[in-house]
């Protein structure tokens, strides 16, 4: 169920965060992100954090990425990482073409 789920919600053309929001790397990220232009339905934030299923979103989240925290930031169906990984790619530039790749940007 939880990897159905998540299948589901990462797109080719479109970023996808999985977040809590408490979280400062989730907080991060989403500041990152906000800095660009997207396409309307092009980035979606899934807060797991009130979900029953959370747990086994996390274990199928590690499964996929090697990583069990959130954020965890789909650019297309590639995960680029978490908070720190975003900031980083921000502050390269990679960030934007990774973004201009998949068509999220307007």
């Amino acid at each position: 169920m939880a990897q159905q789920f998540v299948k589901a919600q990462i797109k080719g053309d479109k970023v996808v965060v999985f977040i809590k929001p408490t979280c400062s790397f989730c907080i991060t990220a989403k500041d990152v992100l906000s800095k660009y232009k997207f396409k309307p339905g092009h980035i979606q934030y899934i807060d797991i954090s009130s979900r029953s299923d959370m747990g086994s979103i996390q274990d199928y989240l590690l499964e996929l990425t090697g990583e069990r925290t959130v954020p965890r930031v789909f650019i297309g169906e590639e995960c680029i990482g978490g908070g720190t990984d975003v900031a980083a790619l921000h502050r390269s530039g990679k960030l934007e073409g990774l973004l201009q790749v998949v068509g999220a940007l307007e």
